[in-house]
């Protein structure tokens, strides 16, 4: 069952199409058969700006987790026999401190639907019954709407879209390692699951996954996730200065 079919969804892809479709004819004098690419980089751009407000508040809620982590470590030392009684005092303190467990997801939810609709763009031939021309245009070479993993497979990967897949996931994993080494959790004394060595090398992999999944989508929507993540990045390191986390005790710095 294709959901674009259904008419509002049909709409809003054609229109996404339209505005990209015209960015790229606008930026083709500047950028030749790359202007789709340079489309694709200023849209995220412009989502991440309007985002910046969400971003403050993530880095907010962070702060404010981080405040309240020796708190709700103590309650999870009173209550671990009592699971609702945690669940009950731990919903309670959150209440009073105006957040919740979940504050700072938005980004990621806001994000997902533009990263969908780009990965639509560059797979279908045809957008509400008309050839897709976005299909034509490429990076140094390399066709937006290839994946890694279909070029390889498929016996159709270029050097140019193996070196421009290989650049773009190399600076997915720079920022991944970078990420982690700079945001990586303050140690704490606690006897919690999620503080096991397993656990933290699980939270260490989970920064690599954005490479991981730019090799499965369109060329477009790794360009996407990309410039995303060196924005997310930057603007994670300026917003940790102006909402430092609080240093726990013990720890000297």
């Amino acid at each position: 069952m294709d959901i674009f079919a259904f008419p509002p969804l049909t709409f809003l892809l054609d229109a996404a199409y339209g505005a990209l479709a015209g960015l790229s004819s606008l930026l083709e004098p500047l950028a030749g058969a790359s202007a789709a690419a340079l489309a694709v980089v200023l849209v995220t751009l412009l989502v991440r700006a309007l985002l910046i407000p969400v971003g403050v508040s993530q880095a907010k809620a962070e702060q404010t987790r981080a405040r309240l982590a020796p708190r709700l470590r103590e309650l999870q030392r009173r209550h671990k026999k009592n699971p609702e009684r945690l669940q009950k005092e731990m919903l309670e303190l959150y209440r009073s401190e105006n957040t919740s467990p979940f504050a700072g997801m938005l980004p990621v939810l806001a994000q997902a639907p533009v990263v969908g609709i780009l990965y639509t763009l560059f797979i279908r031939p045809d957008i509400a019954g008309h050839a897709n021309d976005l299909l034509t245009h490429d990076l140094f070479g390399a066709p937006l709407g290839t994946s890694l993993v279909s070029a390889v497979f498929g016996g159709t990967a270029t050097p140019e879209t193996l070196l421009v897949f290989g650049a773009l996931i190399a600076v997915m994993i720079a920022v991944a390692e970078i990420t982690r080494r700079v945001f990586r959790p303050a140690p704490v004394d606690d006897d919690s699951p999620l503080n096991s060595p397993t656990m933290q090398r699980v939270t260490s992999a989970l920064h690599y996954l954005t490479a991981v999944f730019a090799v499965f989508v369109p060329l477009a929507a790794a360009l996407y996730l990309t410039v995303t993540v060196v924005w997310t990045l930057v603007q994670r390191m300026l917003l940790r200065r102006r909402y430092p986390l609080p240093v726990p005790a013990g720890v000297t710095v």
